[in-house]
């Protein structure tokens, strides 16, 4: 039997690429400081997977998880739907709010009814605060060098 070609593995290997699935979802981005989340919202009832883990298993922190079912508790929609989330950059608070910040306006286009819900807790509102840069003649964004009289 002759060797497969580069080629032909390829399209081998595509072929057993994960299932694309063909439901319909509400789709959002969160962000915090570097982090970076897409999260989606099916109609189905069923999990909540973040970086495909079940998201107890990524964020095992218990602060982080309630962090991320927060939306969904306040709009009691916790067994009702089910969400996975791409999350990267940042660290894992950062992850865990940008999940949450995703989750919140994907509710949102799910149901705009919620918006008022969401909106009351901050859930919604992209928190601005980033990293200062490191100024030139610093040791840090505002440290300065010890300074000695003599």
């Amino acid at each position: 039997m002759p060797e497969k070609t580069l080629k032909e593995k390829k399209i081998e290997k595509d072929d057993k690429a994960s299932p694309v699935r063909s439901e319909r979802y509400f789709e959002a981005v969160g962000r915090r400081k570097t982090a970076i989340a897409r999260v989606r919202i099916y109609g189905r009832k069923g999990g909540l997977l973040v970086n495909e883990k079940d998201y107890q298993k990524y964020f095992p922190a218990a602060r982080f998880q309630q962090m991320i079912l927060a939306p969904l508790e306040k709009t009691k929609l916790v067994a009702k739907i089910d969400v996975t989330a791409k999350v990267f950059g940042g660290g894992i608070n950062s992850q865990a709010e940008a999940v949450r910040h995703g989750l919140s306006r994907a509710l949102v286009l799910f149901d705009s009814n919620l918006k008022s819900v969401i909106k009351s807790f901050g859930y919604l509102r992209r928190d601005p605060r980033m990293v200062e840069r490191k100024k030139f003649g610093l040791k840090k964004a505002r440290r300065a060098p010890q300074w000695a009289k003599r």
